[in-house]
């Protein structure tokens, strides 16, 4: 466990990435979790973040003890929305019940393509704030020659089975903060020292989060062929673009300056076919076609609107964007004859065939 093969990972992936530090770690959760807790977020305060996302990126903020604010999306990207960011934090700021708890702002470069990083960047230094890229679904996407994960004070990546690189289960965090990376190394392993000899030292309160060197061996391998892989994902975003494009199915829209590596290719069904989502989803599957929701509408989820009593049009582009969404299969392995298919059977279920 955490081992040379996990150092050696780590720094090959620095390296690709363009970070000084690495910390791999058991999960992309875990990455965000100590990547919250290296920050010093904790109970009482607020860390702001998406509506639209896994369920992660908010849980861990909860687990910290912290409150998620939730920002509406942009609808041709979904990812978090700077006008709305800039809304929020100048709400939250003249709040006397909020201000001076914003810890942190933590956007997610949804579906494999980047937020708008210049200008969330820009109103986090305009309120001194850090943040935290979630960045589990976007390794090797790019942003005018930025990398993902490189651009706030860490960043944070998954190799979960459903990415473009996997260890299994396994996540890592991204920094050129020495003195959070030294943080990060503690936390995941117990809260011991990285730089103390023995007997070991103890510095936080920690948790097992290691990563084992099988599992980074496994992800060297394929660290060795990102770009091979994230071509034939592009390739294959092609395809779809080509099926779909000029049909009333909306395609993602990839923004200027972006390089989007498709962890998941979703499409926006018509509004007025909007409530045949589901039913579409259950049909496709009897034919052998796999099919899903893009992610997930956080605010609305059952225990956040419980909690903190969120209600439908409170963030009314996700309320949008959530219920036209559905992903479309997207595998290294998918020929194009299979995407012929799920193009062809997806048209045919909505009548626009």
């Amino acid at each position: 466990v955490q081992g040379p093969k996990v150092a050696g990972f780590e720094q090959q992936a620095a390296n690709i990435l363009g970070a000084a530090f690495a910390v791999a770690v058991s999960s992309g959760t875990a990455a965000l979790h100590v990547s919250l807790l290296g920050l010093g977020v904790g109970r009482g305060d607020i860390v702001v973040t998406t509506a639209y996302s896994w369920i992660a990126t908010t849980n861990v903020i909860e687990m910290c003890g912290a409150r998620p604010i939730f920002v509406d999306i942009d609808p041709e990207t979904f990812n978090m929305a700077p006008p709305a960011l800039g809304e929020t934090l100048r709400g939250l700021t003249r709040d006397p019940t909020c201000a001076g708890r914003i810890k942190a702002i933590l956007p997610v470069h949804t579906f494999g393509q980047m937020a708008d990083m210049e200008a969330i960047m820009s109103l986090a230094a305009e309120y001194d704030l850090p943040v935290i890229e979630d960045a589990a679904c976007a390794l090797g996407a790019q942003q005018n020659g930025s990398s993902a994960g490189v651009l706030g004070r860490v960043g944070c990546f998954s190799f979960h089975p459903r990415k473009a690189v996997t260890t299994g289960e396994g996540g890592l965090c991204v920094t050129d903060d020495s003195a959070l990376a030294r943080r990060l190394r503690a936390l995941r392993n117990h809260g011991q020292d990285p730089e103390a000899t023995a007997p070991p030292e103890f510095i936080v309160p920690g948790l097992n989060y290691r990563l084992t060197d099988f599992q980074a061996a496994l992800g060297a391998t394929q660290l060795a062929k990102l770009q091979r892989i994230l071509e034939s994902r592009a390739r294959q975003a092609g395809r779809y673009d080509d099926l779909l494009g000029e049909t009333p199915v909306k395609i993602p829209a990839v923004k200027d300056g972006n390089r989007h590596v498709y962890q998941s290719y979703v499409v926006l069904l018509p509004k007025v076919l909007t409530a045949r989502r589901d039913e579409t989803i259950a049909s496709l599957k009897k034919k052998g076609i796999e099919t899903a929701i893009g992610t997930i509408h956080i605010p609305l989820s059952s225990y956040y609107r419980k909690r903190y009593e969120h209600r439908e049009g409170d963030f009314p582009v996700t309320d949008d964007i959530f219920a036209r969404s559905l992903a479309l299969p997207l595998h290294e392995k998918l020929t194009e004859q299979e995407q012929q298919e799920v193009a062809g059977g997806l048209l045919g279920e909505l009548g626009l065939a």
